[in-house]
């Protein structure tokens, strides 16, 4: 195997492992967005407020099940924090928060419970019991509104007996917690541990210092206190002779009258040279499930023996892995090797993947490696390999059963289709979207978010924080155009929290600069504000619009329909929103006709059909809208049948009668016996196109291509499911023309026009 020497032979190197607990006292006033040593979060609702705290930023709990543990080593004094409630504007915070302690982590008694919150930070303090080791906060139940937490401080208690503490160089290694340290082979490495009794009363009695582990022989005791008195210190020194090299595991135990731990365990991983010891096994069988089109669960079956460090995950699209990692290297999630990537590193036998798409199959390889940081050591033979298929679209084969577009209520139909829905609140949008659907790994643990209208991406460490990361939660179809929005209750109604509809966008350079203009095809000379993808300018009537990149047009459009569609004729008796006009009247939530006095025009849907078209739904887009539909329980008809839109007029929110689909683009059906949909685009293209399948059921479909001779250029099966299926097609070798596909189902056939330019 190789290696890859991090340090000289001659270098003694020496590391301390953080244990998973914090020492005491505590006080974390969540100035970063990394939690310290022993706190945990868990739950989707764990975020951050940065402009809330006292001062800013605090800890922001937005969903219900949310918790966020301290797990600490030593006695507790007092604990302190400050709590607010934050609910939408209007109403009042309402739930159940608590704080908690607990002796072990499984076993929870309250410390606190809160029903109602004030809406300023408010300090609230207990007593822990000399006994607990962890304190929870958490958010029982969500019934309106967030919670903010901030300076929270966990004080030292005063132990009335003799309480025993070990530090290396200052740095406590609790009880059970790990010390690493190397040295060359044959090299005897002496360290020196102090031995504290942290109690008031009570002299420490120190009965023995025993070694024991599979490499006890290369560990001896040079010396140990046997009494330290009370707030007192006393030093043990720990030769470390490594006999051969690779991973040499013991454990030092110390007996002691501390009535809490009369036995204080050093685990000590010591390496000889460089690397620890080759791992022996790899990991096998692995198990797939609750497979969909946005995630799925991944489990293998522990190594055997288990490699004492962990095992590394790689995975990549398109074939297989082969890369291997190297020696020496501690990979984090989201680092690249050669054509992969790090999934995660860690000791636990299942993962989640995140950045998953519609239609796509993933390929991973599993790694056991042995030792920690510079010192890991990778199994690099035969590691355990595995593919999983992320779904097509999830909509179920009898969704849109009750809508016919030959029906004269088709506009109603389908607006009862998807209204009314279960609300998923705007605060709750980073956790929920932006961590589990946008977000992507890459490099050093941190993670990536685009802006849908730009492209920008931004870099940042978990977890993603709006103001800090300036980005803005972007209602497509503008806040402002909303009827609802003078409601004082605007910010709590669905319209206002609809994740069909929202989508991440950066704030200063691309959010505030688009405003509250219709979307639009800029022509001539772009405005300087104009930013990476996106265009700000006049369009081809010398209207001012904005215009997203063209990976994100078909997106942007079906967003905005969608809200038409949704929330048309849904009874509103509220104060009106009076800087809009809408053709049809306000309850329509149609396009406006005109958008205020400064903008006294309004959104062309021509455009937006066009784009609906041209930038069929992706395989991320119809993943996303599955997604959504697990939180509100309501589908985009738009991005399942892209055709819907043709039978509507959105200035007026009727329906277009006989009208012919695919509308406004290239590529309508010449011959059609089947109710399926089919698009190409780009049409014309060069060979590779997207070819977007509209399917009434699941079924296989048989796809041939003729030239204008009538021969057969192409030949092959597909496998669609119901709904919207996206198929990146590239077929080589065809020459400049126009050729016909046909596309055989067993309900009939349709054919469509390519052309090769």
């Amino acid at each position: 195997m190789k290696k890859l020497l991090l340090t000289s032979i001659a270098t003694i190197c020496i590391t301390i492992l953080s244990f998973a607990q914090a020492t005491l006292p505590i006080s974390w006033g969540f100035p970063t967005t990394i939690l310290p040593t022993g706190w945990t979060s868990a739950g989707t609702g764990f975020a951050y407020y940065s402009g809330s705290g006292a001062p800013a930023p605090a800890a922001k709990f937005s969903t219900t099940g949310t918790t966020l543990t301290v797990a600490f080593a030593g006695t507790p004094g007092t604990l302190s924090y400050d709590l607010v409630g934050n609910p939408p504007t209007g109403l009042t915070w309402a739930g159940n928060f608590k704080v908690e302690e607990s002796v072990n982590g499984t076993t929870w008694t309250t410390v606190a419970t809160y029903t109602t919150l004030p809406t300023a930070y408010t300090t609230y303090s207990s007593a822990l019991l000399s006994t607990s080791r962890y304190v929870r906060f958490n958010f029982v139940t969500k019934t309106t509104g967030n919670v903010g937490l901030d300076n929270v401080t966990i004080g030292v208690g005063v132990s009335t007996t003799q309480q025993i503490n070990v530090q290396q160089s200052a740095t406590t290694i609790v009880n059970g917690g790990t010390y690493t340290l190397s040295s060359p082979v044959s090299t005897m490495l002496p360290t020196t541990f102090a031995v504290q009794n942290t109690g008031t009363v009570g002299t420490l009695n120190v009965s023995g210092v025993t070694i024991t582990g599979p490499a006890a022989a290369d560990y001896s005791v040079a010396s140990f206190p046997s009494t330290v008195a009370p707030s007192g210190s006393g030093n043990m020194v720990i030769n470390f002779t490594p006999s051969v090299a690779g991973s040499r595991i013991a454990a030092i135990n110390i007996a002691n009258n501390d009535p809490t731990a009369p036995t204080y365990v050093i685990n000590m991983y010591g390496i000889g040279g460089t690397l620890a010891s080759d791992p022996t096994a790899q990991p096998s069988s692995f198990v797939f499930s609750t497979i969909k089109s946005y995630q799925f669960t991944a489990n293998f079956t522990a190594a055997s023996p288990a490699p004492d460090g962990g095992y590394l995950v790689l995975r990549r699209t398109g074939s297989p892995v082969t890369d291997v990692p190297v020696d020496g290297v501690d990979y984090m999630r989201g680092d690249v090797i050669g054509n992969s990537k790090v999934v995660y590193s860690s000791t636990a036998t299942g993962f989640y993947p995140n950045e998953l798409v519609a239609n796509t199959t993933y390929y991973f390889a599993v790694f056991s490696y042995n030792g920690p940081g510079v010192y890991r050591n990778y199994l690099t033979t035969s590691p355990l390999t595995g593919s999983a298929t992320t779904l097509g679209s999830m909509q179920p084969a009898s969704y849109y059963s009750t809508v016919s577009t030959a029906s004269p209520t088709f506009v109603t139909d389908l607006h009862n289709k998807i209204n009314p829905h279960t609300i998923q609140f705007y605060s709750s949008y980073g956790p929920l979207m932006v961590e589990r659907i946008y977000n992507r790994d890459t490099t050093a643990g941190q993670r990536v978010v685009t802006c849908v209208y730009s492209g920008l991406n931004k870099v940042y460490n978990d977890p993603f924080d709006w103001t800090t990361d300036d980005f803005s939660r972007e209602h497509t179809y503008c806040q402002s155009w909303q009827v609802t929005v003078n409601s004082p209750t605007f910010q709590s109604l669905p319209e206002y929290n609809d994740y069909h509809m929202i989508t991440p966008t950066n704030q200063t350079l691309v959010n505030a600069v688009r405003s509250n203009y219709p979307l639009g095809e800029v022509v001539g000379t772009p405005l300087a504000s104009s930013y990476l993808g996106d265009k700000i300018g006049n369009d081809i009537n010398g209207h001012k619009v904005f215009e997203p990149r063209d990976s994100d047009k078909g997106d942007a459009a079906r967003c905005m329909l969608y809200q038409c569609i949704c929330y048309t004729g849904v009874a509103y008796s509220g104060p009106a929103n009076t800087n809009v006009v809408y053709a049809a009247g306000a309850a329509s939530w149609s396009l406006p006709k005109i958008i205020s006095s400064a903008i006294p025009y309004g959104q062309d849907q021509d455009v937006l059909k066009r784009w609906n078209y041209q930038d069929p739904p992706s395989n991320f887009e119809i993943a996303r809208n599955d997604y959504v539909d697990s939180l509100q329980g309501n589908r985009n008809p738009f991005i399942d049948s892209m055709q819907y839109v043709c039978y509507i007029d959105f200035t007026t929110m009727t329906k277009i009668a006989g009208v012919a689909a695919p509308c406004n683009t290239s590529g309508i059906s010449d011959y059609q016996t089947n109710n399926d949909v089919v698009v190409l685009a780009p049409n014309p293209n060069n060979g590779n196109f997207v070819l977007n399948y509209t399917a009434s059921k699941n079924q296989n479909v048989a796809v041939k291509l003729y030239d204008m001779v009538g021969r057969i250029v192409y030949n092959s099966e597909l496998t669609v499911n119901s709904g919207n299926n996206t198929i990146n097609m590239n077929i080589d070798g065809l020459t400049k023309g126009i050729y016909i596909f046909e596309f055989v189902t067993s309900t009939g056939k349709q054919t469509q026009k390519l052309v090769i330019d």
